[in-house]
């Protein structure tokens, strides 16, 4: 097998998904859960795209995630409600609330739901783009598993605990922000670790409360915070949101996707703003554009060849690999190919 392969973003949702239906899951469920993965890999985030399939799959079959949970409404009140994703996949309980927030923004110009007894769901921002796509400004929090220290500390508490918001931008691609508390996500370790790459200074301190660039140290030791303590900070407030405020699992207690045979707990919080209850779509699509123009026309620092807002580059790499295809490293290649063998399934990379 070579050491990596470009393939079509078609035919990795195609594989995606009947792996996905091999492990249990209904058609629709499987097409959506392989879709945010792809789409992860599209936008350039290969940390969150098919690289963590054979994870996803590994808590189907050990039966943690349950394949024909539905997500059930417990707390209907107007703008607000909370939901209970009862172990189901994280994808299909967070499009389900995110779809009754935009529902609920559109009757009352807010939505706000709580999910509880859910799992993790990938990368934030594709389910804040729903929210943009639909005239809202969305925002959607997550706490996930232990992975760095409370400040000053050197035992893993606080999960990286992400959190997205999306807004249309008028004639732009939307604008979208979607970042984990951590200096890096912690799934960027993982691939510097499947690609034999040493990590940067500062992303993270070993077991012994030391710096390092070994991937694999980083993983058994600790993620650091993005802007010290005040990333330390905002992940334990999007705790509060996500599993405190929600009745779901909150710090120790949330397992991430990369234990098999631990049930996550995992808790979301979702806000749907609808824009026309505070001013036309139109206007504000056009103080967007005006907003926008405003970054762009500062000078440039040296070193620098454009200023970007944020969203701009995940659309560039996506008209660009929907174009050319998605470079898979061998590594990938090579859990994908076993998923394959596991399941009946024809491999994306057979000749």
């Amino acid at each position: 097998m070579p050491n990596s392969h470009t393939i079509k973003a078609a035919e990795l949702l195609d594989f995606s998904t009947a792996i996905y239906g091999a492990a249990g899951l209904n058609r629709a469920d499987a097409e959506l859960c392989a879709d945010t993965l792809v789409q992860a890999d599209l936008w350039g985030h290969q940390s969150h795209g098919v690289m963590r399939l054979p994870w996803y799959v590994a808590r189907l079959k050990s039966g943690v995630v349950k394949t024909d949970a539905r997500p059930e409404l417990v707390v209907d009140a107007g703008a607000v409600a909370v939901v209970d994703g009862r172990d189901a996949m994280g994808q299909v309980v967070t499009a389900f609330g995110m779809k009754d927030a935009i529902r609920r923004a559109r009757l009352h110009g807010v939505g706000a739901v709580a999910l509880r007894n859910s799992n993790h769901f990938g990368t934030a921002m594709y389910f804040t783009l729903e929210a943009a796509r639909e005239g809202c400004v969305g925002f959607l929090s997550t706490n996930a598993s232990p992975a760095m220290a409370p400040w000053g500390g050197r035992v893993k508490t606080v999960g990286t605990n992400p959190w997205s918001w999306a807004a249309p931008a008028g004639q732009h691609a939307p604008m979208v922000l979607d970042i984990a508390n951590t200096g890096v996500a912690r799934g960027k370790i993982y691939l510097a670790r499947q690609k034999k790459l040493a990590i940067p200074q500062g992303w993270a301190i070993n077991a012994a409360g030391e710096p390092t660039t070994d991937p694999e140290e980083a993983l058994a030791g600790v993620t650091l915070p993005m802007a010290e303590h005040k990333g330390y900070a905002i992940a334990v407030m999007m705790d509060m949101l996500s599993g405190v405020l929600s009745g779901s699992a909150f710090g120790t207690a949330v397992t991430g996707p990369y234990q098999a045979e631990k049930r996550g707990g995992t808790g979301h919080f979702i806000i749907a703003l609808n824009i026309a209850a505070f001013q036309s779509l139109e206007a504000f699509g056009e103080r967007m554009e005006q907003l926008i123009a405003e970054l762009k026309a500062v000078p440039l620092a040296k070193g620098y060849d454009e200023i970007v807002y944020p969203g701009e580059l995940e659309a560039r790499n996506d008209a660009m690999h929907r174009a050319h295809g998605i470079l898979l490293p061998a590594d990938t290649m090579n859990g994908l190919g076993r998923l394959a063998d596991e399941s009946g399934c024809r491999s994306p990379f057979a000749n």
